[in-house]
């Protein structure tokens, strides 16, 4: 039976620390200063032979329900009331706070089974401050280091004992069924798998509207927002069903950190925030560069965009804020011709309108994300290719290199995500790399890839003559 868990406490006590080592991956940012973690995140956890889902969640303050913190305590709230059970989590080192005791008894209200953490129990100190823990009147406190991994037998007892029927050892019908294998059609040869989710990324600059726009996604308000600039900080995946035209869709949304130019990030915190970005999109299948359409096109969102074309994704550009934008049809336009300019290498990539706050444009937007992905999976048969091919070399053939002509004999597409072709002949070395973008606005324009990064790698023939002396 599956369960879920959310981890609880004030600032800096560890819990994105105990929340990595029950995932097994650093995937929550951790660092020595308190409130990293600010979004709640959600992970596939294993303690023994347990798999659950855990919850990562911000550090709880006490503060007005406005400001940014008291945001992130409704987003933590919500964590407690969407969770089975409870994890605690203290500082041993520092013993029990006054923050500790007012929290305790706001997670005692929940009327959910807690377990006590008395983390970084390490040492003199911390076993002398796990004692301690009693005071709180949340049960026996697990002493543990989530640093050094000790302590995980105590954590395991407590969690079989706080949720008995959802760690119960299931019935050998049940494990025969849960092991029995599951056998689907055969593939046919395509590369689009509309039974996995879709991965997408949401990137651009910060305060450019990403988890706004997601929210309005999930009809919810999952994400933290705000004006302030630079709230998102870890990469927080979210699950998500869109309904289209061609039936729901089972979809993976990634919301990031706001990336700035490499020069004006100096606190580590804001590197270790971009990093995680930049993985989210090697990770995704679909970016959506989102701009803000008062401001769109800066330096910034092109260096963003060809990013993602240098990792292949497929690329949707998003005009977010596009309720503020005066005479829109003639500014879509020129916003619309102004990206095929700058960033020819992924020429026809979709520019939809949006906005997160009305929400206006969203299925748009859907709709161009699951049209590219198609197209990013696609396979173009050889007999096609070559006979496009031949009429290309007859009309335009490459130009000779040191009198000699290069000779492109044929050309296949051995895969796709994205579109990646190759070239025979003989001297492919020596091709000009003007004649390969030659080749590739072909390949975009005549088989419709737009928006795509399209790779062309070349193989030459072996000369068997070459080294060989000439006979007289």
């Amino acid at each position: 039976m599956s369960f879920s868990i959310a981890i609880i406490g004030r600032p800096n006590v560890g819990k994105s620390t105990l929340f990595n080592r029950l995932v097994g991956k650093k995937l929550a940012l951790v660092d020595d200063q308190p409130g990293v973690t600010r979004d709640r995140r959600e992970g596939d956890a294993r303690l023994g032979d347990l798999n659950f889902t855990i919850i990562d969640t911000a550090g709880l303050e006490q503060s007005e329900s406005a400001s940014l913190t008291g945001r992130m305590r409704a987003q933590t709230e919500a964590a407690i009331e969407a969770s089975d059970a409870v994890f605690f989590v203290i500082d041993a080192r520092a013993g029990v706070t006054p923050t500790d005791q007012h929290f305790a008894e706001l997670v005692r209200r929940a009327d959910k089974p807690i377990i006590l953490i008395a983390n970084k129990a390490e040492g003199k100190q911390g076993e002398a401050g796990a004692l301690d823990a009693w005071e709180l009147g949340l049960g026996e406190p697990v002493p543990l280091s989530a640093e050094h991994g000790d302590g995980f037998g105590g954590l395991y007892e407590a969690l079989l004992t706080a949720l008995p029927e959802a760690t119960a050892i299931p019935s050998e019908q049940e494990a025969d069924d849960a092991e029995r294998p599951v056998f689907g059609e055969e593939e046919d040869g395509s590369e689009l798998d509309e039974t996995k989710p879709l991965r997408i990324a949401v990137v651009g600059r910060p305060n450019a509207g990403k988890s706004t726009l997601i929210n309005r996604f999930l009809g919810e308000d999952r994400l933290l927002t705000g004006p302030e600039a630079g709230i998102t900080r870890d990469s927080i995946g979210v699950d998500f069903t869109w309904s289209g035209p061609k039936g729901a869709r089972a979809m993976k949304l990634w919301d990031t950190a706001g990336l700035r130019r490499r020069a004006n990030v100096q606190d580590k915190l804001e590197k270790l925030a971009a990093a995680d970005a930049i993985r989210a999109v090697r990770f995704a299948e679909v970016v959506v560069v989102l701009l803000d359409a008062t401001i769109p096109f800066e330096k910034q969102d092109l260096t963003i965009a060809d990013l993602v074309e240098r990792e292949g994704r497929a690329l949707v550009f998003g005009l977010n804020k596009w309720d503020l934008v005066e005479d829109p049809q003639s500014k879509l336009k020129e916003l619309r011709e102004e990206a095929d300019r700058l960033l020819p290498q992924v020429r026809g990539a979709p520019v939809i309108p949006v906005s997160g706050l009305t929400a206006v444009g969203l299925d748009k937007l859907m709709g161009a994300i699951v049209r590219i992905h198609e197209v990013w999976n696609r396979r173009i048969a050889t007999g096609k290719l070559n006979r496009w091919l031949g009429g290309v070399l007859e009309r335009t053939p490459p130009p000779a290199v040191s009198g000699r002509r290069i000779k492109i004999r044929y050309m296949t597409q051995p895969k796709a995500r994205p579109p990646y072709f190759v070239l025979f002949g003989n001297q492919l070395t020596a091709l000009p790399t003007s004649y390969e973008r030659f080749l590739i606005n072909g390949l975009r324009e005549t088989f419709e890839l737009p928006g795509v990064p399209i790779r062309i790698s070349k193989r030459t023939s072996e000369n068997p003559y070459a080294g060989k002396a000439r006979k007289r």
